[in-house]
């Protein structure tokens, strides 16, 4: 495993955890999800359900298979042992991303723009230095706007273990 996939999993489960207890638990995943709709109102209604669904469905996956002491809740250890496993969790980080990604295109023309992907990853926890980085790495078109595709793809890309030097790295370390 790449020394930055073990950052990226880092600052996840710090933002993760919403309410600040040490631990991910059930609550944490609702928050997440409510701070983020909130800066999605004019997203469609599936959309909005979309992301809400895949946040219950990452959590249900996360407890039933990193919760190796049965409290319901996952310590950073738990979650760090395991949660980069693309076998394991592929497919709840697929949902994930494209839920993710496609609020951030509430008029559906497969384009993201910056004010939006900075306000949804704000609500996300991430820092404006990090984001705007991230952004960046996306390579943005004239108008300042990346696909909802390419955002997609880098969620993906930023829970898989052997990879290093992807746009997601930029979340972890303070832009040059």
């Amino acid at each position: 495993m790449q020394n930055e996939a073990v950052q990226r999993a880092a600052l996840i489960f710090k933002l993760l955890d919403t309410n600040k207890n040490g631990v991910l638990d059930r609550q944490d995943f609702e928050l997440n999800a409510e701070r983020v709709l909130a800066a999605a109102t004019d997203s469609a209604p599936e959309a909005r359900q979309a992301l809400a669904d895949s946040m219950r469905r990452w959590w249900d996956v996360l407890v039933g298979a990193l919760d190796t002491d049965k409290d319901g809740v996952i310590s950073p250890r738990e979650f760090e042992a395991s949660v980069l496993n693309p076998e394991r969790f592929g497919p709840t980080i697929h949902a994930f991303a494209e839920a993710l990604a496609t609020l951030g295109d509430p008029d559906g023309d497969g384009l993201i723009e910056r004010p939006r992907f900075l306000a949804l990853m704000t609500a996300w926890g991430f820092d404006v230095p990090n984001i705007n980085a991230l952004f960046d790495a996306f390579g943005p078109d004239a108008g300042d706007r990346i696909t909802v595709t390419s955002w997609a793809d880098g969620i993906r890309d930023y829970y898989t273990p052997g990879l290093a030097g992807i746009p997601g790295d930029h979340l972890v370390s303070l832009p040059a």
